[in-house]
């Protein structure tokens, strides 16, 4: 799926939001930071940030997360000048103090943007995301910027908690990829997940990372496997296992199971908990296999282990698309 076709679910804002964090490439976490304080300026109503305001909600951000995990690749050069530089100098000294220092701030509205602002709308390749959401005026020290009334209403919206959730798991899960000697593990496994818990986990070093639901759900445009609608913010969500897992011990009873594994990722998917309920143990029909195929399509087109994850039972089976593996599923 490209990201044409996703923002064709949703021609909406909401979609072009998702695009840039959930389907963006990401070679250190910037888009994060940046996403996260933009939108905690959208919630306060604040149409207009001072640059040196926007930079301190960005450093501090920034900071909180160096203390957990790496923000680059470890092989990324660093020199004395560099925003993460200073960010890992300067972390400390942040973290007590429960604000930004006047060097993060300095080191921040510096780099922010050529680093990260200029390139937030950008989409991998020369595409950028159909609406914006803010604009950076004037110059030097005077620099402002202005949110778009895109990002006002989405800031306002019934999903603005869910689009935060959102980009919390993508951040956990970039960072994960980027931690010492667990990127080759991630590259070539991808991601585990614990039903019990609905977390998804680092195989290597058996630790959650962030929820399935949190996870995935931006691929679904936040609309319910089952459905087809959105989920609102205060609906009770399930997992559902698309093609029930039942179906694996009904097989069993009269025979070997010869199909994909039902508990992984690629069969896994939010629904309305009232919705799975009323499904069970049916098997999916023919709108819900195209909800899943669009889904684990679009998941293929974001960077690092989740889309891994997807990868790997396609190349198992040897399937062209998620709708020629759907279609075999159960085996003839």
């Amino acid at each position: 799926m490209s990201a044409q076709e996703f923002y064709a679910g949703d021609t909406s804002p909401r979609a072009s939001w998702r695009l840039a964090v959930l389907m963006g490439a990401n070679s250190r976490t910037y888009k994060f930071a940046l996403g996260d304080a933009l939108l905690d300026a959208a919630r306060q109503g604040r149409d207009a940030v001072p640059l040196k305001d926007l930079a301190a909600a960005y450093g501090i951000a920034m900071a909180r997360h160096l203390a957990e995990a790496p923000q680059a690749p470890h092989a990324t050069h660093l020199g004395e000048r560099d925003f993460l530089t200073v960010a890992e100098q300067e972390s400390a000294a942040t973290l007590a103090a429960g604000r930004p220092t006047e060097k993060l701030v300095a080191a921040a509205e510096r780099s922010m943007p050529a680093m990260v602002m200029r390139k937030f709308h950008n989409l991998r390749g020369s595409d950028t995301v159909p609406h914006t959401f803010y604009e950076l005026l004037g110059t030097g020290r005077h620099r402002t910027v202005r949110l778009s009334s895109h990002l006002l209403r989405l800031a306002r919206s019934e999903q603005a908690a869910l689009l935060s959730a959102e980009l919390g798991a993508r951040w956990s899960i970039v960072e994960t990829s980027f931690a010492s000697g667990v990127g080759r593990s991630l590259v070539e496994e991808g991601m585990a997940h614990d039903l019990e818990t609905l977390k998804l986990t680092d195989k290597l070093r058996r630790r959650s990372v962030t929820g399935l639901v949190e996870a995935t759900i931006g691929f679904q445009h936040g609309r319910c496997q089952i459905c087809g609608e959105v989920i609102g913010p205060d609906e009770p969500i399930a997992v559902d296992h698309v093609f029930p897992f039942a179906l694996m011990q009904r097989y069993r009873s009269v025979g070997a199971w010869c199909g994909p594994d039902l508990d992984a990722l690629w069969n896994l998917a939010p629904a309305h908990a009232a919705c799975n309920g009323t499904k069970s143990d049916r098997l999916p029909l023919p709108a819900e296999l195209d909800r899943l195929a669009a889904r684990n399509e679009a998941i293929m087109q974001s960077p690092h282990p989740l889309r891994q994850t997807l990868r790997r039972p396609l190349e198992r089976a040897g399937a062209a698309s998620w709708r020629h593996f759907l279609a075999a599923v159960p085996p003839s």
